[in-house]
């Protein structure tokens, strides 16, 4: 196997979690009328034919704001804007019902093409759409009636849910209708939050025009943050977070409102994800680190107790390090035995960390065992979380002494505390144990 083949087969078996995860789940995307007309827009499609065909449901809600700009200007119209809004008159929802009628039937066309040698060649997606969306005006601001221009009063989530049931591909429009009849004009953004609430879907994702241009600005990595909880979201839109609030675009600052809202209700996640990248959402959805901003309620990083499920990821993160001689071996019915002792580092329910903790109460001492982090994530602090956490259990059970046992991480642990010391000045039973062929060192830490 060539080393091209290789990778090719790591990469495949590592998104297979992803897969399995997502299988069935339903995912509202968002993207902007800038974003029809560019010329990535294709392989967009492409990729959403990908999901939809590994069984993710899916809602496709499309802005049409440069089409409906354009349309405006053809007809030498010139409309005002309150609050970021287009005020919409009766003249202006013409062109409005004109222009995303055009785009909403060029997006369903190239989800409907199935070409040879292309990867939409046997695709069967079949697009629905429909009257989903009721609306109502968005009254009078600032003393300016915006008359056509409404916002979602309520969404039909019976109906969408029924149509994704039946694995079509469900794509609305940023109009709604009133149950007297009449249309208005409302912004994606509102109604992509609403529906992804309405369904409680797994996800909602803007694909957006200027958070790749944050990135390439924020130098310091603390700068941002590629998860966010709602807390920290909100900090971040209040300036009493550390980012430089200038950085974030009025665009940026409403899908950050609207994230916060659909997280706070019943929506999982939120992404954000610059849509310049070429197969920009399947590096979000695919990759662990992902390549925009994921808001969740909570944060996706954890230290708990290990339960017996997790056993299977603990042997996946220590098996290479046992190879290497690194940790001793332990096969799985040991460490299903003893995995009380364990507490593990979990992000994003991926277990990148682990240590197990062995108290020697007769002698006042506990072992640390068994520390290991991710390859991929080494030198991020993780490994130093863990160590506090162990220590902390220490002090719990009211033992002061806290010894480890290495033979490649002398010179972290001295750093961290630990003094070199001898196999005799382990506890008895630990004594016995010792095996001289490994020679490992015996490093001990007085908390």
């Amino acid at each position: 196997m060539n080393s091209t083949t290789s990778e090719f087969v790591s990469w495949f078996r590592s998104v297979t979690p992803y897969i399995n995860a997502f299988r069935g789940k339903t995912f509202v995307i968002g993207f902007s009328g800038e974003m029809v007309t560019d010329a990535k827009f294709v392989s967009f499609i492409h990729d959403i034919n990908l999901l939809a065909s590994l069984g993710v449901r899916l809602v496709l809600v499309h802005g049409a704001r440069p089409q409906i700009q354009l349309r405006l200007d053809e007809s030498q119209l010139e409309t005002q804007s309150v609050m970021g809004m287009r005020v919409t008159d009766s003249a202006a929802l013409q062109c409005v019902k004109e222009s995303v009628g055009r785009v909403h039937h060029e997006i369903a066309a190239l989800l409907s093409m199935g070409l040879p040698n292309s990867p939409m060649a046997n695709a069967s997606i079949r697009v629905s759409s429909g009257n989903f969306v009721t609306a109502c005006p968005y009254g009078v601001i600032q003393g300016i009636d915006l008359m056509h221009t409404g916002k979602v009063r309520k969404i039909n989530a019976q109906d969408i849910h029924s149509r994704l049931e039946q694995n079509d591909v469900v794509l609305i429009s940023p109009l709604g209708y009133s149950p007297t009849g009449e249309i208005f004009n409302l912004t994606m953004e509102n109604v992509a939050t609403e529906v992804a609430i309405a369904l409680s879907a797994e996800k909602l994702i803007f694909l957006l025009d200027t958070l790749d241009t944050v990135a390439t600005s924020a130098h310091n990595p603390e700068v941002l943050s590629r998860e966010l909880t709602v807390a920290e979201s909100k900090s971040l839109l209040e300036n009493k977070a550390p980012v430089t609030t200038a950085l974030l675009s009025d665009e940026i600052r409403s899908s950050l409102r609207c994230a916060i809202k659909a997280c706070e209700t019943h929506v999982t996640r939120t992404h954000l994800i610059s849509r310049h990248s070429d197969g920009a959402i399947l590096q979000e959805l695919f990759t662990h680190d992902g390549i925009g901003w994921m808001i969740s309620q909570e944060t996706l990083q954890a230290l708990r107790k290990a339960r017996i499920e997790d056993v299977g990821g603990i042997l996946q993160l220590i098996e290479p390090l046992e190879t290497e001689g690194i940790l001793v071996r332990r096969n799985r019915e040991l460490l299903e035995i003893e995995i009380d002792r364990f507490t593990v580092f979990e992000h994003d329910g991926v277990i990148l960390g682990c240590a197990a903790l062995y108290p020697f109460p007769e002698e006042h001492a506990c072992e640390l065992a068994c520390l290991a982090i991710h390859a991929d994530y080494r030198d991020l602090g993780h490994g130093n979380r863990l160590l506090k956490h162990i220590e902390s259990q220490t002090i719990s059970q009211g033992i002061r002494k806290l010894f480890v046992l290495t033979t490649h991480a002398t010179h972290w642990f001295i750093e961290h505390g630990f003094t070199e010391a001898t196999p005799a000045e382990l506890p008895k039973a630990k004594q016995n144990l010792y095996n001289y062929q490994r020679r490992s060192k015996v490093l001990i830490k007085h908390l």
